[in-house]
């Protein structure tokens, strides 16, 4: 079945029935469905067959589930980029996906020409506005060449190409197929929120990433869909969104949103009565945090576990669930919650072997949910899913009734305000400062962010530099959230006997207090003392 499907049986059973709000602009079932199916002949008119990859680099807008569901329909493989990458990493990924068309927002305009050259196997441009270079967005609505339905497609087809960072340091494309994405909308529904027909859901975090997806079960159910128009995160804007809308789900919220949301309540200013559900995740939160979250919005909060590989969860946690623990105390609102109703997990030793309750290990995973594999990269693929289990890179352990804490990352990935932050990708960039001699960069504990990039710098002899540099450096050669927040230097950073720095004996200076770094429940506060 193809993924358009579920847009399809809405527009017929809720043609006029809204299907996506953003600002003044409000478009129907009937309207997004037509939208999508001209969108996807419209891209088969420009030469592309069904299987060729086209990216998008948008900010928050219906464009971003048009494109989707119009690649859907055309049977073609969306690639999402994240709206915060720089110009050189946008192309990295559009290069290695090796896709055509490359749909992007106006503002991507001067960067994109300004790198063009990078921008490999790339042939035609489409821009929301008029742009030099690029085919306008509004020819892709052409009715004329609109598909009269979506083209037919093997549940083994790939569909999405979800870029996530990896032990190289460069993305790597997670690859999903229509039989992926049925089971995150299927098991969505089931396992975390059961969205019903015409609810309001806002979705107020990047929709490249996690509110996008949890957009696709929102359409299969025929919600409104209610994109913030604010372009960065404004609680009290939010607040009056939910107030005025009724709404009752914020579809996906990293924690340090939800800090920020508690900095700014105050009770009784706004009526947030018609909230059912906050679904969170993709990064640490304090559960004192969550506790104190769970007092001023309510049991809204639905938390999950889950990485591009495994889209939206491997385990999570309902409200409900969710905020009993929390009025009891129960010391599992730490944990990540239980294993999705359809899929495996387990923790293993370094031979895989299954480790008992209360015993840290490896967590692997197997089922439907899990990708194809990486795409054009067998080794990482090979190194990634060994012995018909996806190797997620987390360390954690299961206790007696099933429920997964994390404690640590066996990669080196820091996350950062939701975000995914490579170190190596930062180092390269770092080592290219013509004063710089040696760095090592890695997360360190940060109680808004939960985790802030932070860098090690050895300098060249007699060579100078400032913190301030250093950062500014690295803003021009990378997305903003990827820069450190902090800098160091140090006279000489120390290496082991094998001539690799340290990063690891470096980190763990910083986290000594800490009881754990990483969870959908996230860590605990640091011990006192």
């Amino acid at each position: 079945m193809n993924t358009c499907v579920f847009l399809q049986k809405v527009a017929r059973q809720r043609p006029d029935g809204l299907a996506i709000v953003h600002g003044a602009e409000h478009i129907t079932y009937r309207e997004f469905y037509g939208r999508a199916l001209a969108i996807g002949g419209n891209l088969l008119a420009m030469g592309l067959k069904a299987g060729d990859r086209v990216a998008f680099c948008l900010s928050n807008s219906p464009r971003i589930l048009e494109t989707i569901y119009g690649c859907f329909a055309a049977g073609l493989v969306v690639v999402p980029v994240n709206a915060r990458l720089h110009a050189k990493e946008m192309a990295y990924i559009v290069s290695n996906s090796g896709a055509k068309v490359l749909i992007h927002g106006p503002e991507y305009q001067d960067g994109i020409v300004e790198h063009i050259a990078e921008f490999s196997g790339l042939q035609k441009r489409v821009c929301i506005e008029q742009a030099e270079g690029a085919v306008t967005y509004s020819a892709l609505l052409d009715s004329a060449a609109a598909l009269k339905s979506p083209i037919e497609v093997a549940q083994t087809d790939p569909c999405w190409l979800f870029y996530t960072s990896g032990t190289t340091g460069k993305p790597k494309g997670a690859t999903w197929n229509h039989r992926t994405v049925k089971i995150v909308i299927m098991n969505y529904l089931a396992d975390l929120h059961n969205i019903l027909p015409g609810e309001t859901v806002v979705h107020a975090a990047p929709m490249s990433h996690g509110s996008g997806i949890i957009a696709l079960p929102a359409v299969a159910r025929g919600a409104v869909n209610i994109i913030f128009e604010n372009k960065s995160f404004e609680p009290k804007e939010l607040f009056a969104l939910v107030q005025r809308m009724k709404v009752s789900h914020i579809a996906f919220l990293a924690p340090t949103q939800i800090i920020k949301m508690l900095e700014e309540f105050t009770p009784g200013e706004y009526d947030l009565s018609s909230l059912r559900a906050i679904c969170f995740g993709g990064a640490p939160i304090y559960v004192e945090h969550l506790r104190n979250a769970i007092k001023a919005f309510g049991p809204v909060f639905t938390q999950l576990y889950g990485q591009g590989e495994a889209p939206i969860t491997i385990t999570g946690m309902s409200a409900t669930e969710t905020a009993r623990m929390a009025e009891a105390d129960d010391p599992r609102i730490g944990s990540t919650g239980t294993i999705r109703t359809d899929i495996e997990a387990r923790v293993v030793d370094e031979h895989d072997n299954e480790l008992p309750p209360g015993q840290a290990g490896e967590v692997v995973v197997r089922g439907d949910i899990v990708m194809m594999g990486y795409w054009n990269n067998p080794e990482a693929t090979a190194e990634t899913m060994r012995n018909g289990w996806l190797h997620t890179g987390d360390i954690g352990s299961f206790d007696e009734n099933g429920y997964l804490f994390l404690l640590d990352r066996a990669k080196d990935m820091i996350i950062s305000g939701g975000n995914n932050v490579y170190p190596r990708e930062v180092e390269e960039v770092i080592v290219h400062h013509p004063a710089v001699a040696n760095v090592v960069v890695f997360g360190i504990p940060h109680e808004y962010w939960g985790e802030a990039v932070h860098a090690v710098v050895e300098l060249q002899p007699g060579a100078a530099a400032t913190a301030e540099d250093i950062i500014t450096y690295c803003g021009k050669n990378m997305a903003g959230y990827k820069k450190p927040k902090s800098v160091e230097f140090m006279d000489k950073l120390p290496v082991s006997g094998y001539g690799k720095v340290m990063r690891r004996e470096i980190r763990e200076t910083y986290w000594k207090g800490y009881e754990g770094r990483i969870g959908g429940g996230g860590p605990q506060l640091p011990k006192k003392g």
